[in-house]
């Protein structure tokens, strides 16, 4: 059962921080959360004390006993609760101050949803592999839905109800892709930029293998493999 540890603190904006073994990195993220904005730290089963960290560096930790990148991350969007909701990685690769320009554009009206495209600072900060997977699903996803994008990172920002309105179901790697796909669906209005990428702190659950980033590629291509749907909750409010 999911449960929440401490009292949520209204806020204008939530950031999701889906969390698995990540002590070392979490002073780090949490220190560049824009002043205000609320860290939603969601521990996936870690054994490093993770988020008892969380909580002692002022963040609202959130568990999710499921195993799963979609798992964490959905839980934390439905225990968000501010209008504006962004994802993050939780292992120092990506700041999450960058996300400020990202929220702009959201509260403005120029974008139903925005991506980071990363572009990798440093060796290691990106592997071959994880970039040659990723450049494979963009194409995929090009095709599938006509957008343009480059990368699907996990930087993103958007409005938290119409998210919700999606009804996403993928609980695995599939579930950034699944985010867009669905979003591209429901007609929004996309955009992406870039954005440094820096080596991560600790070891990857993901994309730091070979097996890892096969994983994520099969996931993602069967999200890709659905049938286009018209999602009648996911619009957006202008």
């Amino acid at each position: 059962m999911r449960a929440v540890t401490t009292s949520p603190i209204p806020t204008d904006v939530d950031v999701v921080l889906p969390c698995l073994n990540e002590a070392d990195a979490l002073p780090w993220v949490l220190a560049r959360v824009p002043h205000g904005w609320r860290a939603l730290v969601v521990d996936n089963g870690s054994t490093d004390g993770s988020a008892e960290l969380a909580r002692d560096l002022g963040a609202l930790v959130v568990h999710e006993p499921r195993r799963g990148f979609g798992a964490a991350c959905h839980a934390g969007l439905t225990a968000a609760t501010a209008d504006v909701v962004c994802f993050c990685d939780c292992d120092a690769s990506l700041d999450p101050s960058l996300l400020s320009p990202f929220v702009r554009e959201v509260r403005a009206g120029a974008a139903d949803l925005v991506l980071g495209r990363r572009r990798a600072q440093g060796r290691g900060a990106w592997p071959a592999h994880a970039r040659v997977g990723n450049l494979a699903l963009a194409r995929m996803l090009r095709r599938r839905t006509g957008l343009r994008l480059h990368d699907l990172g996990p930087l993103r920002a958007t409005r938290r109800q119409a998210l919700l309105g999606l009804g996403l179901m993928d609980r695995r790697s599939g579930y950034p892709l699944e985010m867009v796909v669905r979003a591209a669906d429901a007609g929004w209005l996309i955009t992406e930029h870039d954005v440094p990428y820096l080596p991560r702190t600790g070891a990857s659950k993901v994309t730091g293998t070979w097996r890892g980033t096969w994983q994520a590629v099969r996931d993602m291509r069967r999200v890709l493999a659905e049938p286009t749907t018209s999602s009648a909750g996911g619009g957006v409010p202008r």
